[in-house]
């Protein structure tokens, strides 16, 4: 059985459940993206487009003010976890949702971000979600993998354009070089969606107010780059530090630079993904995560199991969140 037809039969029986749906995934994504060590930074290579396995479009996409369906992705193993929510109560993704309902033109998402975003296997399995929710006749479909750019090449036609650009080792700081924001600019996003903090977090010498300069510099640099797109920040999975030559705890400064990135979005009306705190927070996210076995062993970047897992888990903050805009608009 193929792959294509294998995720059909799941969506034809309407699989929701999170067992399923993350079973699936893996096994789409198994023999396409390879997990290697994300701090070895990658040869240049031409930009890739989706999976030619991802789902053909059927009758059920949906694609004007209508509600997606969407399941529960959290494992029920998982403690302490919050509600899985993006959280924007100035509504400044609304103009995205508006057009994301229409959807007459190319829409253009961009996800940006360190090793996380650069792995590909986290936005990829948000990239294919996306595709088989609103339609993937926009892109070109062709393989992707940890070699290949993030880049993927728009056919023209109407639907949901996703572009991956990580850096690895990347902080907020770091990535606004002249040249990438001219890369950035290029690509003319709809939705910039900015995935950094985890090497923030690393640094021994953390201070909240450089870390929230830099993000103001890199987020209004983008804004006056790119005055038509929005914006949804996300926060780090959480992660461990060595302690002495073997032990690794948990990074104690990642709370920090949560705190920092949700304040920086509260007080500039922006919409963030708060996963550190979805997964458990504090007292339980680093452990839900080894518990689970979606650790690498540095404890640092997560197996292709966990990657997938928290790309299912945004692709579900994200529906729920337009769903919202869908179910507000029909009142």
């Amino acid at each position: 059985m193929n792959q294509t037809r294998m995720m059909n039969i799941a969506l034809m029986m309407n699989i929701e459940n999170f067992k399923w749906r993350y079973l699936l995934t893996i096994w789409m994504l198994l023999n396409v993206i390879s997990v290697k060590s994300q701090d070895v930074m990658p040869s240049p290579s031409e930009a890739d487009k989706p999976l030619e396995e991802v789902v053909e479009e059927t009758s059920e996409t949906k694609e004007t003010m209508s509600a997606i369906s969407v399941g529960d992705s959290m494992p029920v193993d998982f403690l302490s976890t919050s509600e899985n929510v993006i959280l924007d109560p100035e509504n400044s993704l609304s103009p995205f949702w508006r057009k994301l309902s229409v959807l007459d033109r190319p829409l253009r998402i961009l996800h940006i971000g360190d090793s996380h975003v650069r792995g590909h296997i986290f936005p990829y399995v948000m990239r294919c979600c996306l595709e088989n929710d609103f339609g993937h006749n926009a892109v070109v479909d062709t393989p992707v993998s940890y070699r290949t750019s993030g880049l993927a090449h728009e056919t023209g036609q109407n639907g949901i354009v996703y572009h991956i650009l990580g850096v690895n080792g990347a902080t907020c700081s770091s990535y606004a070089t002249p040249d990438r924001m001219e890369e950035v600019v290029s690509l003319h996003p709809d939705l910039v969606i900015l995935s950094f903090g985890t090497n923030e977090a690393h640094g021994m010498r953390y201070m909240q107010g450089e870390h929230e300069a830099a993000l103001g510099h890199l987020v209004n640099t983008l804004k006056q780059r790119c005055p038509d797109a929005r914006f949804l920040l996300t926060t780090p999975p959480g992660a461990y530090v060595r302690k002495g030559r073997s032990q690794r705890v948990k990074n104690p400064r990642t709370q920090s630079v949560v705190d920092t990135e949700m304040k920086f979005a509260k007080e500039h009306g922006l919409a963030i993904w708060n996963l550190y705190q979805i997964a458990g927070g504090k007292s339980k996210a680093c452990s839900n995560w080894v518990e689970a076995g979606m650790f690498q062993r540095d404890k640092i970047h997560f197996t292709r199991e966990g990657y997938t897992l928290q790309g299912l888990l945004f692709h579900e903050a994200f529906i729920k969140a337009y769903n919202d805009y869908v179910a507000a608009g029909l009142e």
